[in-house]
């Protein structure tokens, strides 16, 4: 597949809470997806955390609601080029399923899949530290699929394609193992602030 950097998206209006290149898409949430959203019910859904771990665990919809409720308001940037300003998520922090396996001092990266088989590989100080969050509601409502619903993985201070969709699990690794996109030319970190859009940026 090859990267096309030729993407302008919209006409951009210089503000300094955009990140460089960056549109306000204000009431619009675009819709991408590299693949067809799933049917996939809560009654099915479920997240594991495995990999350099002490103790692997799966959670089940109900299991995951009776961790600490948490939500994320703020900003969201994808590497298309808009970005929504005042979003707000509900679901639980990261931080509360990764206490439960423990990672081993060994794990510094991981993989995120989703229930379609998508991929996505990000360090794992950009999971803790209460920057990560698995998310099933926005404004208040459930998820809608076509945004990644009944749960997605929100990691807001990166580019919006590390935050998976339809998010099944975490791999706790050692090293970096490049997902769908950063397979296809795309930056393994994905910082907007910097403009981390593609390999090499």
């Amino acid at each position: 597949m090859n990267v096309t950097r030729g993407f302008t998206g919209r006409p951009r209006v210089a503000d300094p809470g955009l990140p460089p290149g960056q549109y306000d898409a204000g009431d619009d949430w675009p819709v991408l997806s590299a693949e067809v959203t799933p049917d996939l019910a809560p009654a099915d859904w479920t997240f594991r955390v495995d990999g350099l771990v002490r103790a692997p665990r799966t959670w089940d919809w109900e299991e995951a609601h009776t961790l600490p409720e948490s939500a994320y308001e703020g900003d969201i940037h994808c590497v298309t080029s808009w970005s929504k300003f005042g979003v707000r998520f509900g679901g639980v922090c990261l931080d509360a399923f990764l206490a439960a396996v423990r990672p081993e001092a060994a794990a510094t990266h991981a993989v995120a899949y989703s229930h379609t088989g998508y991929t996505t590989s990000l360090p794992l100080a950009d999971l803790t530290g209460g920057r990560a969050w698995i998310a099933w509601e926005y404004d208040g409502e459930p998820l809608a699929a076509e945004h990644g619903g009944p749960a997605r993985l929100l990691v807001p201070h990166l580019y919006f394609w590390k935050s998976a969709k339809w998010i099944a699990g975490l791999r706790l690794l050692d090293h970096d193992e490049p997902g769908f996109w950063e397979q296809n030319g795309y930056h393994a970190r994905g910082n907007p602030w910097e403009e981390q859009r593609y390999s090499g940026d």
